[in-house]
C-alpha cells in the first residue's frame, strides 16, 4: 500500500511559514517588503502587544485589484519575477510568492486594497477565505494580521517577551529606514509612537531619528567605487562605537542584508582607532549588478551571495581607512543639563537595548546601563539643537591641530590650550601611539640592527611549544633574533633587534615567542607585527604618575602630530579630549547661561 501521498495546500503553507515566519518581526518584514515593492512613498506599521495580538500595515502603494488581492494569499504566487532569468536580475526586495500564504496559514488577516477606484476587502482565517467584498476606493494597502500562532500553539509558546518582540521588530524598522530614507515609516506600538522618519531623502536626518542628534554630528560619509561595485554612506567617528555588531548596517541595492565578512573588514578598518571589544556604527549602502549577487539562498533573503567578493571588502576597507585617516578625530566635550542627560541616556538604552533582534546580533543588557554613553562625552546642558545642519563638520580638520602645553596633572594628564580652547593629553597614551608607530616602521625594514647579548638568555617551553616554535623558528630570525636550539624542548637567544626594550628584556622575548605560538595555524606576519609592536609600546611608553618637564612635553605633542593616528593609543583608547573655549565659558556661566536645571 502506497505511503507517500501529496500534503494539502493548508498543511503545506504551515510547513513552510516555519522557514518565513518565526516571529512578528518577520510578518512585519514581509509586509512593509511588499509595501516597498508596491512603490509606496508612506508606510504606517501599528502594533498591538508588539505585534503579538495585531500587526497593522499601512501604505500608499499602487494596491491590487480583486483577482490579484485573492492570488497573493496562493502558494508561490508573485507579481515580481517571471521566468528564470528573472532571478539573476532582480530589483525587487521579495519575489519567492510565499510569505503573504505563510503568514496567511498561522493568522487571521484583514486586507483592504485598491488601484484608485472600487477596492476590495477580503477577510482569511488559516489560509481559509471567509469574507470577499467590495471595499473604499483609497489607493493603496491596508492588511491587518490579528492572532498570530493562534493555530500552532507550538510556535506561539516559544514566543520571547513582548519587550524583546518589539525590539526586534524596531532594530529592523530602523534598519529598513535608513535602506530607503525616501519613504516615511512610522512605527507605533500600543499607540505610541516608537520610530518616524520624514521620507526627504536624507539619510543623516533618518540616523538622527534613530540615534539622536549626538550620534548624527560624529558620522562621517564616505564614498567608493571599483569596476564593480560603488559604496556610500556614513560611519561614525571612532569616538562612537558600541558592544554590539548590531549597528553596523550592510544595506545591497536598498536590501538590508547580514554578512559577517563585510562587518569583520569594517571593524579591521578601525583597528587601533578604538578598542577591539567595540563596534562602529554604519550604514553601508553597496550598489551593485544584480546579476553579481544570489539572493536566492534563504528564505528571509538576508543573506545573500557574492561574486568577486575580494574587491568589495578591499574597496570597504581602503574607504573607510582613507576617510577616518584624515579627519581630527579629538573627541570634544559638550556640556548639557543633566535632565537631558538623563533622557538621553535613557533613549540610547532603548535604541540599543536590541538582545534578541531581527538580526540575531547580541546588543546592550539592561543593566548596561553605563555604556549606553559614550565615555568620552560629559553631558550637563539641555540641548537647544534643531535638525542636522548638512554643511557642519566637526571633523573639518585634516591634521591635529598645533597646541601649547601648560602644565601637568596627577604626573598623567598634559593640559594644552590654543586659541580654540584646552586639550588634555594622556601622556601614557600619547607615547604609546608614537611607540607603536616606531615599532611598526622598524619592523617592516629589510635591514633591522641588532644587539648582541652579554649574556644569552635560555628559555624552556613544553614539547608542544617547541615543536611550534621549531616550525617558525624563521619569523624571529627575520626580526635579527639570534636563536637557536638548546637542548631537549629549550631555545637560546644569543642577540636580539635592537629596538626591543632593555626594561624586562626576557619578559619582552617569551611574550613574543608566545605570540608566534598562539597563532601556529593562522600565522600572518602584518597581524603578528601589530601584536608586537603594540606589546613594546606599551613597555616603553611613560608611565602614570611620572612627571615630565615642559620640553619633554613639548617633545611628547610634537612626535603625536607626526604620527599617522595621533588619536589614539593602539589599543583604541583616545590620547586627547578637547574642550572649546564656548563649552568652558558654559562650565563657569560666563557667556548668559544662566542656570543648570
Amino acid at each position: 500500500m502506497s505511503v507517500i501521498r501529496v500534503m494539502d495546500e493548508i498543511l503545506a503553507n504551515k510547513i513552510a511559514a516555519g522557514e518565513v515566519v518565526e516571529r512578528p518581526a518577520s510578518v512585519v518584514k514581509e509586509l512593509v517588503e511588499n509595501s516597498i515593492d508596491a512603490g509606496a512613498t508612506e508606510i504606517k506599521v501599528e502594533l498591538q502587544e508588539a505585534g503579538t495580538k495585531e500587526i497593522k500595515v499601512i501604505d500608499n502603494g499602487n494596491g491590487m485589484d480583486e483577482s490579484d488581492a485573492i492570488l497573493a494569499f496562493s502558494r508561490h504566487a508573485t507579481s515580481k519575477i517571471k521566468d528564470e532569468d528573472d532571478l539573476y536580475r532582480l530589483t525587487t526586495l521579495g519575489f519567492r510568492g510565499e510569505a503573504l500564504a505563510s503568514i496567511a496559514s498561522v493568522s487571521k488577516v484583514d486586507l483592504k486594497t485598491s488601484m484608485g477606484e472600487i477596492g476590495t476587502h477580503i477577510a482569511l482565517n488559516g489560509g481559509k477565505v471567509i469574507l470577499e467584498e467590495k471595499g473604499d476606493a483609497r489607493k493603496g494597502t491596508i492588511i491587518t494580521i490579528s492572532e498570530l500562532f493562534y493555530n500552532t500553539p507550538a510556535r506561539l509558546k516559544h514566543l520571547k517577551s513582548l519587550y524583546s518582540e518589539l525590539a526586534s521588530i524596531t532594530d529592523y524598522m530602523n534598519k529598513l529606514s535608513l535602506s530607503r530614507p525616501d519613504i516615511r515609516f512610522v512605527l507605533s506600538n500600543n499607540n505610541s509612537t516608537i520610530l518616524q522618519t520624514d521620507g526627504m531623502n536624507n539619510t543623516l536626518k533618518t540616523i538622527k531619528s534613530i540615534y539622536g542628534s549626538d550620534v548624527a554630528r560624529k558620522m562621517l560619509e564616505i564614498k567608493g567605487e571599483n569596476a564593480d561595485y560603488e559604496i556610500h554612506g556614513y560611519i561614525s567617528s571612532p569616538e562612537v562605537h558600541r558592544s554590539s555588531r548590531n549597528n553596523m548596517i550592510t544595506l545591497v541595492n536598498n536590501r538590508v542584508v547580514r554578512n559577517v565578512d563585510i562587518n569583520r573588514v569594517i571593524n579591521d578598518a578601525y583597528h587601533s582607532y578604538k578598542p577591539d571589544n567595540r563596534y562602529p556604527i554604519t550604514v553601508l549602502h553597496i550598489e551593485v549588478d544584480p546579476s553579481v549577487i544570489d539572493v536566492n539562498i534563504h528564505p528571509t533573503k538576508m543573506d545573500i551571495k557574492f561574486s568577486k567578493m575580494d574587491t568589495l571588502l578591499e574597496l570597504i576597507k581602503e574607504t573607510i581607512i582613507k576617510t577616518i585617516s584624515h579627519k581630527n578625530l579629538i573627541p570634544e566635550v559638550t556640556i548639557r543639563s543633566p535632565k537631558v542627560q538623563y533622557e538621553a541616556l535613557t533613549l540610547d538604552l532603548q535604541r540599543n537595548n536590541t538582545k534578541d533582534s531581527f538580526f540575531e546580533e547580541p546588543a546592550l543588557e539592561v543593566n548596561d546601563f553605563a555604556e549606553t554613553q559614550e565615555p568620552e562625552t560629559i553631558i550637563y546642558e539641555e540641548d537647544t539643537a534643531g535638525d542636522i545642519v548638512h554643511d557642519y563638520n566637526p571633523y573639518e580638520e585634516t591634521e591635529m591641530p598645533e597646541m601649547y602645553p601648560v602644565g601637568l596633572v596627577h604626573g598623567t594628564y598634559i593640559i594644552c590650550q590654543n586659541e580654540k580652547g584646552m586639550y588634555i593629553i594622556d601622556q601614557h597614551a600619547a607615547k604609546e601611539r608614537c611607540n607603536y608607530e616606531k615599532f611598526k616602521a622598524e619592523m617592516g625594514k629589510p635591514n633591522i640592527a641588532s644587539t648582541p647579548l652579554l649574556f644569552p638568555i635560555t628559555l624552556e617551553l613544553s614539547n608542544s611549544e617547541f615543536m611550534i616554535l621549531k616550525e617558525n623558528m624563521n619569523i624571529l630570525k627575520d626580526l635579527k633574533f639570534n636563536i637557536a636550539e638548546f637542548g631537549i624542548n629549550s631555545v637560546i637567544i644569543k642577540e636580539h633587534p635592537a629596538w626591543l626594550p632593555d626594561i624586562d628584556l626576557e619578559g619582552s622575548i617569551r611574550k613574543i615567542i608566545e605570540i608566534v605560538i598562539a597563532t601556529e595555524k593562522n600565522f600572518d606576519i602584518e597581524k603578528f607585527n601589530e601584536k608586537v609592536a603594540t606589546l613594546m609600546s606599551c613597555k616603553k611608553a611613560i608611565k602614570a604618575n611620572t612627571n615630565i618637564t615642559i620640553e619633554e612635553m613639548e617633545a611628547l605633542i610634537s612626535d603625536l602630530r607626526k604620527c599617522k593616528n595621533p588619536y589614539n593609543c593602539p589599543h583604541g583608547r583616545p590620547t586627547t579630549i578637547f574642550y572649546s573655549n564656548y563649552d568652558m565659558e558654559k562650565l563657569f556661566k560666563r557667556n548668559g547661561f544662566d542656570t543648570i536645571k
